[in-house]
């Protein structure tokens, strides 16, 4: 069992600056944790603070339910991967993933095994004679994995290991890490601003902001059920579309979302709870993907509701391949983005169509952000 406990953590540089502030998390035995969040968040300074190379404020981090904030990084039992490979230029592979057991003064035929066992894990077994400037970035990337694998350590700490690969690179070697760290069952923290890595590699997300945990919840839940504005808009390419209005009784009974342009009848259901929770009358943010956004003629199966139409005007488009994002003026002061079909077409400044399914828009409070309904 290798389980991480965060109570009450905070870090502190003099009396005003509080970079990481009251962090609470238990990371599971064999979990794959994503912390991601914009530069400045804290999310690598949380990591440095597991790895004892930054001495912690205030609270306790506890692995293996042993408390390690006095205790120095080499008896943390834990393997840290950092953006900069860090590898001895003169050493060969075999000699920079081996370097660490060395120092630990291991056996020489027990070194030996581990590296050729990390070798054939990472499939770069027919580069341990070569010298890192030999090495693609990839390459370079695999074998600083390998320096951490033969620690064999209760965990793994990545922070932004892949930020200086490119774009192809950076896919395939997320797959390997995710087949990595499952074939390995080490549990692993693993830090980047990218929310696509995120996405793709965690088994639970922590977002972060100004040193402060926003949510923490599976990518399907962060990305479906957002705890507030700043992780709808942060977690999504492109984010989420925010528009500011008013809830008001409608005829017949129900509420609907009203803004200076136009009225959203919202589905009965969430027309009630908001109600029940006294949001009639009040001021609030409509939040809703462009993904659930059809324009024209596209639909939105059981969604689409002819009452919630509206007409923008169309700004400029995006061409992504399989699909293509279009901005849109709705006449509400912001640009709205929606999504439709690669082929589709439409001139600078025409009138588009527009029909929310409103059954997937969130409600959040328009005074501190956070999402009104439960999912």
């Amino acid at each position: 069992m290798s389980t991480i406990l965060f109570d009450h953590v905070c870090k502190q540089y003099g009396k005003d600056n509080a970079v990481v502030k009251d962090f609470c998390l238990e990371v599971l035995d064999r979990e794959f944790i994503v912390f991601v969040g914009p530069s400045g968040c804290g999310k690598s300074t949380t990591l440095r603070m597991i790895a004892g190379l930054e001495e912690i404020s205030q609270g306790g981090i506890y692995i293996n339910h042993v408390k390690v904030n006095q205790l120095p990084p080499k008896d943390r039992d834990i393997a840290m991967v950092f953006q900069n490979y860090a590898l001895y230029p003169n050493l060969s592979v075999y000699e920079n993933i081996a370097f660490g057991l060395r120092l630990r003064k291991q056996p020489k035929h027990e070194i030996d095994l581990a590296v050729k066992r990390a070798a054939r894990v990472l499939e770069i077994d027919a580069l341990l004679g070569r010298k890192p400037r030999d090495l693609s970035g990839g390459q370079r990337q695999r074998v600083a994995l390998g320096r951490a694998i033969v620690r064999n350590p209760q965990v793994f700490l990545m922070d932004e290991p892949l930020s200086n690969l490119d774009a192809k690179l950076r896919v395939s070697m997320r797959s390997e890490l995710i087949r990595l760290q499952k074939q390995l069952g080490v549990t692993t923290i693993y830090v980047t601003h990218d929310q696509t890595e995120a996405m793709t590699m965690a088994s639970r997300i922590v977002v972060m902001k100004n040193g402060v945990v926003q949510q923490v919840d599976t990518p399907e839940r962060v990305y479906n059920q957002p705890a507030n504005t700043f992780v709808a808009g942060f977690i999504g390419s492109p984010p989420m579309n925010f528009m500011e209005g008013r809830l008001l009784e409608q005829d017949g009974g129900g509420l609907a979302f009203h803004t200076n342009r136009f009225a959203l009848p919202l589905p009965p259901a969430m027309g009630r709870a908001l109600a029940q929770r006294h949001y009639n009358g009040k001021s609030v943010i409509l939040g809703i993907r462009p993904e659930h956004i059809a324009v024209e003629e596209d639909s939105l199966g059981e969604d689409t509701d002819i009452g919630s139409r509206v007409t923008g005007l169309h700004r400029f488009s995006e061409l992504m391949g399989a699909d293509r994002y279009l901005h849109l003026d709705i006449g509400t002061g912001s640009t709205l983005v929606a999504r439709t079909a690669p082929h589709r077409h439409f001139a600078d400044d025409e009138k588009v169509k527009l029909t929310f399914g409103l059954n997937q828009s969130i409600v959040f409070d328009r005074t501190d952000g956070t999402r009104i309904l439960d999912a």
